[in-house]
């Protein structure tokens, strides 16, 4: 509670020194003399004498608290010699005049970055729509214009300076219209850049951190009197557990579900310890609940969402507070002391699947160091857990990965991936890496090469290093490697990743998948579009001569899989499915069960 009064006065940015200095005495009381407290009077007669006299004094504290400033003093500003009075309000109440015209405005959301950034437009939409705030999909009608911003590489803030300029050119046409336009960043660039935005960009209006969402609607209210307002303060705390996020799922059949915020893991390169805080897990009854309103919803996939997701730990409970330690990946370690208590990832994992069984469950983006056999063995297990890893290398060499902070060595690793294989073993997997971080050489880079090889991902993400400041790569090691040799670098992993990504998909070639249905192909209107259990793209054709039910966004549907490329699979819809009665992965459906999928329809 001590850090929402802290982020108000900082927020609104309005207190006037004068004034704070002519009401300090109306704060200013008698303290309270400690015998009073620690009496060792016998009589009766002297202690009630005490208590009387201690009753008159909180009585007169209270008196001059009320007769003091309210909230809306400090936000608008009064003359250093005017003492507020209760008469003297109606000529502040204009910040509440704010509040009340939210339901006459209209806000506009875009987002930029990963999925937690998603997760974070629907948590902001949902505390603005309580507050009557309508949305808008056309930046042209909008009363507010909100960017969710990303800072993890320099590319990604560059694109929305970019866009900064050209909505504050819109806002100059909309200044002397009835209702101008305002516009704040919210995320990860909002609390990396608070003063630069503010200075940079005159006509901005809010800066909001990733945990200054619920103060959105203040925020605004005082944009609303002409002032900027920030909050960019961090939590130890923040969840928002209680805070129902407003899904957009695409194409109405997959959500995100945040299960934790903030990342302890202080990799060397990595700004997101200090953009989205430490590592603090939500309680599990809140996860499930939301989970359970979407099935509700029909909703088909929910992907768990954290910086760190399987190293999710929930100590908001007693019963979950015990002392064993958390569990590593064999090889692994953190910079960080080892965790004790809580109700731990596999244990959400096992609770999340059971809730409905033809629902499928991923979650991203794990850690490596965090899966132990349990983790692997539970996806083993359950048909709607998807058997999908997404595991960041970020380097094949042993020596960058040091430089690097992750805590692991190409060959822990490598045992790992076998580990996962041996447990899961048509498990698909996806991995993040990075061109041409510091001190990186060409030895290095041909060991990501060999790397990328040898473990063969179906999904890649690979980008060049950009130096992050605050990281412990900006302090403490040089960013040496040019530019020109990052880019031939990057290029070369994104070929020998396309090369082994054919290879995967087109042992594919053959098999029948479980798709899920997300809507019409982005190419085609002819072709619908979805992902199997290992995430990858399937387009099939609408129209068939097989006598199937009509196809439609969030149908599962067993695909024949008939050509493969990179980046996706083809194929001919056979009939509708369910997560259970998919086949396995691999294994060609046989016709009578093939007939009685499509009866069931």
């Amino acid at each position: 509670m001590a850090n929402c009064y802290k982020s108000y006065a900082l927020g609104a940015n309005a207190l006037n020194t004068g004034y704070v200095r002519a009401i300090k005495p109306l704060f200013t009381s008698p303290r309270i003399p400690t015998k009073c407290v620690r009496s060792r009077c016998c009589s009766n007669v002297t202690n009630t004498n005490v208590i009387s006299r201690d009753r008159r004094t909180l009585d007169k504290f209270k008196t001059r608290i009320s007769s003091g400033p309210h909230f809306v003093d400090f936000v608008k500003g009064v003359a250093a010699n005017k003492t507020p009075v209760e008469e003297d309000f109606d000529e502040h109440t204009s910040l509440y005049e704010d509040f009340e015209m939210a339901d006459s405005r209209k806000v506009y959301f875009e987002t930029y970055g990963c999925q937690m950034n998603v997760n974070d437009t629907e948590i902001a939409w949902a505390v603005l729509q309580k507050k009557g705030y309508r949305r808008t999909v056309d930046v042209e009608e909008a009363d507010v214009v909100l960017l969710v911003t990303c800072s993890i590489r320099e590319k990604a803030e560059q694109k929305i300076w970019n866009r900064l300029q050209q909505l504050t050119a819109m806002k100059k046409r909309r200044l002397k219209s009835p209702t101008p336009m305002k516009i704040g960043i919210l995320g990860c660039m909002a609390e990396r850049l608070k003063t630069e935005l503010l200075e940079r960009e005159k006509l901005l209006d809010v800066v909001a951190g990733p945990d200054a969402y619920r103060d959105l609607p203040r925020l605004l209210a005082v944009a609303g009197g002409g002032r900027q307002a920030s909050n960019v303060l961090l939590s130890l705390e923040e969840t928002y557990a209680d805070v129902m996020p407003v899904h957009r799922a695409p194409r109405g059949c997959s959500a995100f579900v945040s299960i934790m915020r903030g990342c302890d893991n202080m990799c060397s390169y990595c700004i997101v310890p200090f953009t989205r805080g430490r590592e603090r897990s939500r309680p599990a009854g809140s996860v499930l609940e939301e989970v359970r309103m979407l099935s509700d919803q029909g909703v088909k996939e929910v992907t768990l969402l954290g910086q760190n997701v399987n190293s999710y730990r929930d100590a908001s409970e007693e019963r979950f507070c015990g002392a064993q330690p958390t569990q590593l990946s064999r090889g692994f370690q953190t910079i960080y002391k080892t965790k004790r208590g809580g109700l731990r990832f596999p244990d959400l994992l096992d609770r999340v699947s059971r809730i409905d069984p033809d629902m499928r469950i991923r979650f991203t983006s794990p850690h490596p160091k965090d899966f132990p056999d349990e983790v692997l063995h539970l996806i083993a297990e359950r048909k709607n857990i998807c058997q999908q890893i997404h595991l960041p290398a970020q380097s094949g060499s042993s020596e960058v990965l040091k430089a690097m902070r992750r805590g692991y060595t190409r060959e822990a690793y490598l045992d790992l991936v076998k580990n996962i294989k041996k447990i899961i073993p048509e498990v698909s997997l996806s991995s993040d890496f990075i061109s041409g971080f510091c001190g990186e050489t060409e030895d290095d880079h041909q060991q990501t090469l060999s790397l990328i090889r040898e473990v063969r991902y179906n999904v890649g993400f690979l980008f060049a290093y950009s130096v992050r400041k605050k990281t412990q790569a900006f302090h403490r090691l040089q960013d040496d490697v040019p530019a020109e040799v990052k880019r031939r670098r990057l290029e070369e992993c994104m070929g020998v990743f396309r090369e082994e990504a054919a290879g995967v998909n087109a042992s594919l070639i053959g098999s029948t998948q479980l798709v899920l249905v997300e809507g019409d192909s982005k190419r085609s209107a002819e072709d619908l579009c979805g992902r199997t259990d290992g995430n990858t793209k399937v387009i099939f054709p609408k129209e068939d001569e097989s006598n199937t039910a009509p196809v439609k966004g969030g149908d599962y549907v067993l695909v024949k899989i008939l050509s493969a490329t990179s980046q996706s699979l083809r194929g001919r819809a056979l009939g509708h499915s369910s997560v259970g009665g998919a086949p396995k992965r691999g294994e060609t459906l046989p016709r009578h069960r093939l007939h009685q999928q499509q009866m069931r329809v």
